[in-house]
């Protein structure tokens, strides 16, 4: 199991380096004086790019974490622990790489699928230390054979917290769906001149950070009821 943590680790590290190189090629590109909001209209093509980019990269993890594993648990620990180091390991190599985020308060795009994910740099920072931290516990259960296993609800706070942090994530620009009468056209956003008109004009101000706390909340709650549970039963012989 440590070999496996190392060589993810090295993973990890690397594969954030290769993020943050499509990134400095993306700003060179789009953003030359710099990253800032609003964000620059993309063509529909270069678009669908990065979409299929993005979600190459979570197969990637994905991928990595069940090679990793032996069985769920296993492979669910080794892809949450790849995904933050990959996460922390982008923001690093962008500092060393551009200098930038100027602070762990600057905000970035993070995802844009399915619709844009937004927020301060500080926010995903601590999403990816949550990661590791409820992967390498889980390891640590497994390796001491604990009997770990997830029950119907550990499961539900664990699926309430990342709804709830997605949606601080997305909050902003799901309002401008919203209330900009694009509802109807969620699946075809990306091809909408005038969604991309407003996206282009709109600057983020203010962050759902209650949101984003009570998202990190359960997750702290699963983690201790979760835990608590595992080990007060008999360990495996």
């Amino acid at each position: 199991m440590k070999n496996k943590i190392i060589v993810l680790a090295i993973f990890g590290i690397a594969m954030g380096f290769l993020e943050a190189a499509v990134v400095v090629y993306l700003r060179q590109l789009y953003y030359p004086e710099g990253f800032a909001f609003p964000l620059k209209q993309m063509a529909l093509q270069e678009l669908s790019i990065e979409y299929l980019r993005e979600i190459s990269t979570i197969t990637m993890l994905v991928s990595i974490g069940i090679l990793s594993g032996r069985n769920f648990y296993d492979r669910f620990s080794y892809f949450v622990v790849s995904f933050g180091i990959w996460d922390i390991f982008y923001y690093v190599w962008l500092k060393l790489l551009l200098d930038w985020p100027e602070s762990l308060l600057t905000w970035d795009i993070l995802f844009l699928v399915p619709i844009i994910w937004a927020g301060p740099v500080l926010a995903p920072l601590i999403c990816a230390a949550t990661m590791i931290v409820i992967g390498g516990v889980t390891l640590y259960l497994l390796k001491r054979r604990y009997p770990v296993r997830i029950m119907t609800s550990e499961a539900l706070l664990l699926l309430t917290g990342a709804f709830v942090i997605f949606l601080a994530f997305v909050w902003n620009y799901a309002a401008i769906i919203i209330h900009g009468g694009f509802i109807t056209e969620i699946f075809s956003l990306g091809s909408n001149p005038d969604f991309h008109r407003e996206v282009s004009r709109y600057v983020p101000s203010s962050f759902k950070w209650t949101l984003f706390a009570f998202g990190e909340t359960l997750f702290l709650c699963f983690l201790v009821i979760f835990v608590k549970r595992v080990r007060s039963r008999p360990r495996y012989k």
